[in-house]
């Protein structure tokens, strides 16, 4: 072999085959995919096909529930947070929380939490508290105002409603 030989025949752009464009073309018909079988198809191969079997995750017996999506989303405040952004004698609720960017985010129920301390005196309006929170909040001098809990979204949509062709 000579040097000038080493490049010979390599090429920057090599077209795509064209598949499937007749028996006559050379790569029709079948385009090169054999007859029957699980690669026949265009697309992506079957992560839980085991050849015909049982599958695993049908095999396994299922168990438990889990309720996270029924849970309620809880929105926590620490009295660190409201020592450090409200005033004595302010007003703590969800909307002045909201407004300061204490709680930003979406939740159901506002949960007062005890981390830090709080010396001044609030009116403190949450769903929740925590006992160290309400501890440390009677001992300021806080007002405190439980808010009622928010009512359950009712899945039935036929219960409680009356038979009217009864």
């Amino acid at each position: 072999m000579k040097i000038n030989d080493v490049n010979q025949g390599i090429v920057g752009y090599k077209p795509t085959k064209r598949l499937g464009r007749g028996i006559g073309s050379g790569q029709g018909k079948t385009a090169g995919r054999g007859h029957k079988g699980e690669y026949q198809h265009n697309g992506k191969i079957s992560l839980v096909f085991q050849g015909g079997t049982m599958p695993l995750y049908r095999r396994l017996p299922k168990r438990g529930f889990n309720n996270a999506k029924f849970a309620y989303r809880i929105g926590e405040v620490n009295l660190r947070d409201i020592q450090e952004n409200f005033e004595n004698g302010e007003e703590v609720n969800c909307q002045t929380l909201r407004e300061r960017g204490l709680a930003k985010y979406r939740y159901d129920v506002l949960k007062i939490l005890g981390s830090g301390e709080l010396t001044k005196k609030v009116t403190v309006q949450a769903h929740r508290f925590s006992a160290s929170a309400r501890k440390k909040l009677e001992a300021a001098g806080a007002t405190i105002i439980e808010l009622p809990m928010p009512q359950p979204v009712v899945k039935n949509k036929m219960a409680g409603k009356s038979d009217k062709n009864k």
